[in-house]
């Protein structure tokens, strides 16, 4: 939304998908000396990217800090509390025309939200395309970034270039077929994994998956119906050689990001734990998730080798 808000102004941006926050990231920062960086859905960090560099955050997640200099524009703490498209759809409202951009806005409260019909934006777009085709895309998008390759080129191309859901879901692009591969990926990976029982240590239950699809976010929503008054911790060791891809959800009202911080090995970076109070996660090298387990109770068994 905010690529395509610009190339209407008459600018071009390179749409990166990266951590910002990153030493090498800095470094070309400061190389390139761009007019200005806008940071989306990637967090609030306690760091500026770019000394002299005009910087814009949309966000909705928990922030870890403030980054001094930086324009925050932020969901956290609202009543409803948006994902980070509703804040940024709204911001760029006031630069060009969004009636067209609305759709790209709802796909992804769609699968981030689980009360989506408390946003206005929502009945719009549901009365204008309907929930069902847009879920449909929200499914489509999704796959290859969650898929063992982890490449989600085909979906941002589409979705840059593709005016609504009827040419995205129309079957006659190339994208699309992509797309639909990569969902059947995750969707044959996710069934396997619900088969694996969970180890329970207290209010935490522990599930132990082995896929080189990141599915592990989706495996532990499906659980918290299941395992109320719990949080559900699934981890999954076969996606990067030796890491940890882990998430946490819970059916309760638990502020899982203190939970995480509470159990933190020594060393950790942007990887652990970010996200908001009822969806976080992340990724720790196999010695350092060793401590988090050993914490939260479990036995030597759900450890693995360094």
């Amino acid at each position: 939304m905010l690529a395509r808000a610009l190339r209407v102004l008459g600018r071009k941006p390179p749409v990166r998908g990266e951590s910002p926050w990153s030493d090498t990231f800095e470094a070309e920062v400061r190389a390139r000396a761009p007019a200005g960086l806008i940071v989306c859905d990637l967090g609030v960090r306690p760091r500026r990217t770019g000394k002299d560099v005009p910087m814009i955050i949309v966000d909705r997640h928990v922030p870890a800090g403030e980054p001094p200099g930086a324009t925050v524009i932020s969901g956290h703490g609202l009543d409803p509390e948006p994902s980070s498209s509703l804040p940024a759809l709204r911001s760029i409202g006031g630069l060009v025309p969004v009636t067209d951009l609305l759709w790209l806005a709802v796909i992804v409260l769609i699968d981030d939200m689980a009360d989506i019909g408390r946003f206005e934006e929502m009945s719009e777009a549901g009365r204008r395309y309907g929930i069902t085709r847009l879920r449909k895309i929200a499914t489509l998008v999704n796959g290859p970034r969650r898929s063992a390759s982890g490449d989600a080129t085909a979906a941002l191309a589409l979705l840059m270039k593709y005016k609504g859901p009827d040419e995205v879901l129309s079957g006659e692009h190339p994208e699309t077929a992509l797309l639909s591969a990569a969902r059947d990926e995750v969707r044959a990976e996710l069934e396997a994994a619900r088969r694996v029982p969970p180890k329970l240590s207290g209010k935490v239950a522990l599930i132990w998956i082995a896929s080189r699809a990141q599915i592990q976010p989706l495996l532990a929503q499906a659980w918290t119906s299941r395992l109320r008054g719990r949080i559900v911790l699934t981890a999954n060791s076969g996606y990067r050689p030796g890491w940890i891809y882990f998430a946490a959800r819970s059916a309760d009202d638990i502020d899982l990001v203190a939970f995480l911080a509470a159990h933190a090995p020594p060393s950790t970076d942007e990887l652990y734990g970010s996200g908001h109070r009822r969806a976080t996660g992340g990724a720790l090298r196999a010695r350092d998730w060793n401590v988090v387990v050993r914490e939260l109770g479990f036995e030597a068994a759900e450890e693995v080798p360094d």
